[in-house]
C-alpha cells in the first residue's frame, strides 16, 4: 500500500510538472505562453520613455515634414501599459502578411503615416462607406482613435486603404483599429 501511494504521488507530481512545462512552452493552452517578454519589455521601456508622439493638430501637420525614415513612437494621451502593449503586439501578428498594418501601434514609420494621411480624404463607394461607417460605430473608440489627432487620420486612412485594397469588411477594420489603439493606458478611451 505504501508503494502504491508513493508511486501515485510521484505520478501526480510528474503530471503537474509536465503540464506546467507544456503550458509554458505553448504546447497546450493555445501557444500564447511562448512569448519573449524580455524583447517586448525592452522595446516597451524605450517607447514609453522616449516617444515623440503628441495628441495635437500641430503634430499631425508636422508628419509631412518628417523624413521617410523617421518613426512616430510612444503614446499620445496616457502612459503606456505593458500588459495592454503585449496584448496588442501579440494580437497584431495575425496581420503580419499585410505590410501596411503596423505591427506595433506605438512605433510607426513616418512614410507609412504620410501614405495613410493622404488616404484619409479618399472617397469610398456606397458599399465601402457602409463598411467604414460600421467600424466608426463599433470600434472601442468610436473611430480610429479617441480624438482627432494624427493617429485618427492615419488609421482612418489605413481603414479606407484596407477596404479598397484588401476588401476588408467593417468588422475587420474595427478589429485593426481596436488592436492598434495608440492612446496608451490599459483600455479604451472613448469619450475623450
Amino acid at each position: 500500500m505504501k508503494n502504491y501511494l508513493k508511486n501515485k504521488t510521484v505520478i501526480i507530481s510528474l503530471v503537474i510538472v509536465l503540464g506546467a512545462t507544456w503550458y509554458s512552452y505553448g504546447i497546450i493552452g493555445g501557444g500564447k505562453q511562448n512569448v519573449d517578454h524580455s524583447a517586448h519589455a525592452a522595446k516597451f521601456a524605450e517607447l514609453s520613455k522616449n516617444g515623440n508622439s503628441a495628441c495635437s493638430g500641430e503634430f499631425k501637420d508636422s508628419i509631412a515634414s518628417m523624413s521617410d525614415s523617421a518613426r512616430i513612437q510612444g503614446s499620445c494621451c496616457s502612459p503606456m501599459n505593458f500588459h495592454r502593449y503585449m496584448e496588442q503586439v501579440e494580437s497584431l501578428k495575425k496581420y503580419k502578411d499585410i505590410p501596411e498594418i503596423p505591427s506595433d501601434p506605438y512605433d510607426i514609420d513616418a512614410s507609412l503615416a504620410k501614405k495613410f494621411l493622404a488616404y484619409y480624404d479618399m472617397e469610398l463607394t456606397l458599399d465601402e462607406q457602409k463598411k467604414y461607417d460600421y467600424a466608426m460605430e463599433n470600434s472601442d473608440e468610436k473611430g480610429p482613435c479617441c480624438c482627432k489627432c494624427w493617429h485618427w487620420y492615419v488609421y482612418g486612412g489605413l481603414g479606407k486603404y484596407l477596404i479598397k485594397n484588401y476588401n476588408f469588411n467593417g468588422e475587420q477594420v474595427t478589429e485593426v483599429w481596436n488592436l492598434s489603439d495608440g492612446c496608451g493606458g490599459a483600455g479604451d478611451h472613448a469619450g475623450h
